[in-house]
């Protein structure tokens, strides 16, 4: 499993100093989280193929994980396309100041290292005792697979919003009554069900190595590079609307309540 994380390592490495460069050539900030997205399901690929886990499981998994990258990733692309700089980016460089080529590279790098922290929550998944086709392992697929979709379902209910005549309205149909932020929950369910594929019986102690996934991304979009940033901006630009929305409508986990409460 060493080699398998050195690969990935280098892997995750190279292609975050190729984001780094791209943004350093004015090719646009919003290519970082494409690059990373794509770069983490390779990375996962590779250790995957590497390690010496049952192949049945690692099929299981490079096809979760894959699945998952090549979905976001797209998705991603899509948004870039349309608008190749990213506000949070641009924020930070500011911020930075003369030293900021140095910190985005670090930073970058950061995001290198959060990667790698996703592909041995891969391999831990890989790696379990657990058959491929028993009933724990079959119910967490199936809910890694819910997770994708659903994460694509908030993100076509919010691009619907945005088509809405009215730049000023709040997305609140579908999930996004349910969460503010429905597509970052599914994102954070999604690893809690590869981490749970590592933890199904019978388990080691090492698995729970596989829980730093899960815990990793919920701090990341609940407290860093999701949440905080994003409602900031709708603060800013969509005032007592959102506050209304935010005052009614939970932060992060769905309330469920609300599918039975039409005025709610």
């Amino acid at each position: 499993m060493i080699l398998a994380l050195a690969a990935a390592a280098a892997a995750l490495v190279a292609a975050m100093s190729l984001a780094f460069a791209i943004e350093r050539r004015g090719g646009g900030s919003g290519w970082i989280d494409v690059t990373w997205t794509f770069a983490v399901g390779a990375a996962a690929g590779l250790a995957l193929a590497l390690a010496p886990a049952p192949a049945d499981r690692s099929w299981l998994v490079g096809a979760l994980i894959g699945f998952w990258s090549l979905r976001l990733g797209a998705q991603l692309v899509e948004r870039t396309r349309r608008a190749p700089v990213d506000p949070r980016y641009t924020k930070l460089i500011e911020e930075w100041g003369p030293r900021a080529g140095l910190r985005l590279f670090l930073f970058l790098q950061v995001q290198a290292a959060a990667g790698l922290v996703l592909v041995l929550c891969a391999l831990l998944a890989a790696a379990a005792p657990a058959p491929a086709f028993s009933p724990a392992t079959l119910l967490l697929t199936a809910l890694a697979l819910a997770a994708i979709a659903g994460e694509a379902l908030a993100d076509a209910q919010l691009a619907a919003c945005r088509r809405a005549p009215s730049p000023d309205r709040i997305c609140e149909r579908g999930l996004w009554r349910l969460s503010r932020h429905p597509n970052y929950f599914f994102e954070w369910l999604f690893w809690a069900a590869i981490a749970a594929l590592a933890l199904a019986p019978p388990a080691s102690a090492v698995a729970l190595l596989a829980l730093a996934a899960p815990a990793m991304m919920y701090a990341l979009l609940r407290y860093a590079s999701g949440v905080p940033h994003l409602e900031a901006h709708m603060r800013r630009t969509r005032g007592a609307a959102f506050e209304a929305y935010a005052r009614r409508t939970p932060e992060f986990f769905p309330r469920l309540t609300r599918l039975f409460d039409p005025a709610g």
